[in-house]
């Protein structure tokens, strides 16, 4: 059975998570020394995002240099030290790999703007005249190039330009790459943007309604399943190699269809993780939706918080201690592959703004100026401002140790934490991890998944859940010898009283 299938990750986004030099970026040598931090919590997995050298025009989605280490978090022998020290505590390493996009600032871009005739020309797309496509941050997706006259295509920023996936120069370069982190000992990849790859060539108009672009002809289009094949093969020719799939879609259909045994083993269902509100039907409703939508065998990806979206303390729990730690409990025990974020164990909240000059990301800082361009004032364009970055969920890692992280830059803002509280948090996961841990979860696919109300409940194996969305304490009927083995509640003869916001396992005795 598949290592992964067992496993909860933990994404650490490398600019916040640990600094050891004192210049205010997290650092290779920083997350080394959390390592036992990690291991002593109980997650399996690590998760990286690009930590590569890069002009950070998009936080190092934006790479120059796929196979170096960007200097502000060390260098080649500190990542080695980090990946034998994981080993050695039983950590897998996973890291995010933007194949759809290289950085301008890459030589084979800088090579491909030369002229028309340069061999790397093709690595990139190129057109004499625009289409309607926009950028998914916003504007047009092609910018004209001054060297040669022609517009380039660029599906994110204009730093960011899509690689041609239609060039099989492109694909052996991407082989080189693979196999080069593969030989690093990494045990997989986190795949960005990964159903942008293919277009439709002929570059039709995008359709428009209601204002809106629609995305049909520059992404989920013919040739990615191959490419994606062809990735998953080359990858797993000597080992077991996990492959996690972004996919830029609300569809869940077509989230899942990438998931199979010959392409990806999970997807990012967002649908699922970056809802702006949750109770227990809506819940129920998505972990139905996806035990259909996926294909045999596969398993969903369980998720509430990413580098991508705002925490969900703030998001979804309001800053309700027990409302977060039922989610986390969800999260930890339904069926699928978890990702914690780092943080979330401590209860970290979203960082405020005041200002756009404290944000970083160009998803939100965009929105600021193009709501300045169409007539919003100032004040206006940062709540647009606030509501787009995705800088509220990067700030700064607090250990329950009493040694936080700090950065020097005046842009950062501590986060705003009860130590009580973070303890409370931390222990809660320390101990549902060492729950799953005991109790192997790997096989146990769902007995039945129930909606009671306000109560969600499934059974795993022996281990039967019942999750509380409700604010008031209820009484659960039960029958049959139940013992209860994690949370709290009360047994009573009639069943058991459930208070607000409760998660609970029980063991099912024949």
């Amino acid at each position: 059975m598949e290592f992964w299938r067992g496993s909860v990750f933990y994404e650490i986004y490398m600019k916040s998570f640990q600094d050891s030099n004192g210049d205010g970026l997290g650092d290779f040598v920083g997350l080394t020394s959390r390592l036992d931090y990690l291991a002593d919590l109980g997650v399996d997995g690590i998760w990286l995002t690009p930590f590569y050298p890069s002009p950070q025009v998009d936080n190092g989605y934006d790479v120059s240099d796929y196979c170096e280490i960007n200097p502000d978090y060390g260098n080649m022998t500190d990542f080695r030290e980090f990946m034998k020290a994981a080993d050695e505590r039983g950590i897998k390493v996973i890291i995010d790999l933007v194949l759809n996009h290289s950085s301008t600032e890459h030589v084979w871009f800088k090579e491909s703007r030369k002229n028309k005739t340069n061999s790397k020309r093709d690595y990139y797309i190129w057109r004499e005249k625009p289409n309607n496509w926009e950028s998914f941050f916003g504007g047009s997706a092609w910018e004209l190039d001054d060297l040669t006259g022609e517009y380039y295509y660029h599906s994110f920023a204009k730093e960011q330009a899509d690689l041609n996936w239609s060039n099989q120069a492109v694909r052996a370069e991407i082989e080189q790459i693979l196999a080069f982190w593969l030989n690093e000992g990494v045990a997989g990849f986190r795949l960005d943007v990964i159903n942008n790859l293919t277009l439709v060539l002929e570059f039709p108009d995008n359709p428009v309604v209601d204002g809106e672009m629609e995305h049909v002809y520059d992404r989920n289009q013919q040739g990615l399943e191959q490419a994606l094949e062809d990735i998953a093969s080359f990858c797993r020719k000597e080992r077991e190699v996990f492959l996690v799939g972004e996919i830029s879609s609300d569809k869940l259909p077509e989230i899942a269809k990438y998931s199979s045994e010959k392409m990806l083993d999970v997807t990012f269902n967002f649908n699922f993780g970056s809802v702006e509100q949750i109770d227990a039907k809506s819940v129920f409703t998505s972990l139905n939706e996806m035990e259909t939508a996926l294909n045999e065998g596969q398993w969903p990806t369980l998720f509430f918080g990413s580098h991508d979206m705002s925490r969900f303390l703030t998001r979804l729990a309001d800053g309700n201690l027990s409302k977060t730690k039922l989610l986390a409990f969800l999260m930890l025990t339904a069926k699928g592959v978890p990702f914690i974020y780092y943080g979330e164990e401590v209860g970290l909240p979203d960082l405020p703004f005041s200002s756009v000059k404290e944000m970083r990301d160009i998803q939100g800082t965009n929105a600021y100026y193009q709501a300045l361009k169409t007539g919003s004032n100032e004040e206006d364009a940062l709540k647009i401002a606030i509501g787009k970055t995705r800088d509220k969920a990067r700030g700064p890692m607090v250990f329950p140790d009493k040694r936080p992280f700090t950065l020097d830059e005046p842009w950062i803002k501590m986060a705003s934490l009860k130590e009580e509280e973070a303890l409370s948090m931390w222990q809660f996961y320390k101990t549902l991890l060492a729950f799953r841990k005991a109790h192997d979860f790997k096989e146990k696919e769902y007995a039945f998944l129930r909606l009671d109300g306000e109560i969600l409940s499934y059974q795993r194996g022996e281990f039967l859940f019942l999750l509380h969305f409700g604010e008031d304490k209820v009484l659960y009927p039960l029958s049959g010898q139940k013992q209860l083995v994690f949370g709290e509640a009360d047994m009573l003869e009639t069943g058991i009283r459930l208070g607000a916001y409760t998660g609970i396992a029980l063991r099912v005795e024949d």
